[in-house]
């Protein structure tokens, strides 16, 4: 079973991983989830980080999780590959969708939060890293802050240790209007993909098949 990992509402209580960071290009991804990183990122001082929920509370951004195939103005696809299945956990947050692959790792999850209130979107992502770099000896593999699908975007792929092993997880926030757009209203899309470091290359044709069928877009 999965090690119990708590997964909350978004500006209240600490997410699976939210990251971000810059690149210019996009790699193939299944290349990147085969090799396991043996370099350390550079030293942060982690006491002048504000995790991102955090941040967007100090901007004034109320947010409502959703669920995602409950949304009349967005559409979400998250693929699911064969052998994967949807997996339930209390500890997570009313609204997550996550699927699992024999009911352990890997695992995929979505969120989405609708935002309420005017801010920078683009500057906003600039700050969606700090709770990668606050997750216990991360080390970065890849980042990006190019748009998704047309959308503002940030994505960071990394390996950290949890409860005694390493993991690997990519991570992607988009932040959407709705379609129409309605003023000061966006939704904040989080797809984690996770499973153990030792693991990454095994299962990279299933993690690689999610990332690449995730989609945004107007519904």
């Amino acid at each position: 079973m999965i090690p119990q990992r708590i997964v909350g509402a978004l500006l209240s209580v600490a997410t699976a991983l939210t990251l971000a960071a810059c690149d210019a290009k996009t790699p193939d991804y299944k290349s990147i989830w085969s090799t396991t990183p043996t370099t350390s990122t550079t030293p942060v001082d982690k006491a002048s980080l504000i995790p991102f929920p955090d941040y967007l509370n100090k901007l004034g951004v109320q947010s409502k999780q959703v669920v995602p195939d409950q949304l009349t103005d967005l559409k979400v696809t998250l693929p699911r590959p064969q052998g994967w299945t949807g997996y339930k956990n209390l500890n997570y947050s009313p609204g997550t969708v996550t699927i699992a692959k024999n009911d352990t790792y890997p695992l995929a999850m979505l969120m989405v939060f609708q935002l309420s209130g005017d801010f920078d979107v683009k500057d906003a992502l600039k700050h969606s890293d700090a709770d990668a770099l606050l997750s216990e000896n991360f080390k970065k593999l890849y980042s990006s802050t190019e748009d998704f699908q047309g959308y503002p975007s940030a994505m960071i792929e990394g390996s950290y240790d949890l409860h005694n092993r390493r993991m690997q997880s990519y991570n992607r926030i988009v932040i959407a209007q709705p379609s129409p757009p309605r003023p000061g209203i966006h939704y904040l899309i989080q797809l984690t993909v996770t499973t153990y470091a030792e693991q990454a290359k095994e299962q990279a044709g299933d993690i690689e098949a999610i990332i690449k069928g995730f989609s945004v877009g107007p519904k």
